[in-house]
């Protein structure tokens, strides 16, 4: 299989299968899945014959994206992503557990999403400062 990009849309492709294989295999310690792990090293060692060497490093004989590329940029957008997730299942379980924990209809939708932008705009305004836990 071909396929011809750019060298701006091959450095986007370099993000995509990063932060892909980030969320596949970040938390899994060593149960990796494996084959995306060999898909990330092939893509990235492209890297190699155009001119972007400094975002690969070699690892037990691996190439692999290097530590500048995933410390760079690419860190700050997962993070947003995973500041974004995280207030939105907390709003959304937020919202279920004032309601009883019903499953989500068509008929309570409207209901849940209120609920939820309620927290979200608590969220955006305190963080998480409002937040407690009674340890009674």
């Amino acid at each position: 299989m071909e396929i011809k990009l750019t060298e701006k849309q091959f450095r986007r492709l370099l993000d995509l299968v990063y932060i892909g294989n980030w969320i596949l295999n970040s938390t899994r310690g060593d149960d990796r899945i494996r084959e995306y792990d060999e898909v990330e090293s092939l893509i990235f060692s492209h890297c190699l014959t155009h001119g972007m060497v400094p975002l690969t490093e070699l690892y037990e004989g691996e190439l692999i994206p290097s530590r500048a590329f995933a410390e760079g940029g690419i860190q700050e957008a997962i993070m947003a992503y995973e500041d974004n997730i995280f207030f939105e299942i907390l709003a959304q379980e937020l919202a279920l557990r004032d309601m009883g924990d019903p499953i989500i209809t068509p008929e309570n939708h409207e209901d849940v999403m209120e609920r939820m932008n309620t927290y979200l705009g608590e969220f955006a305004q305190y963080g998480t400062d409002h937040v407690t836990v009674d340890m009674d």
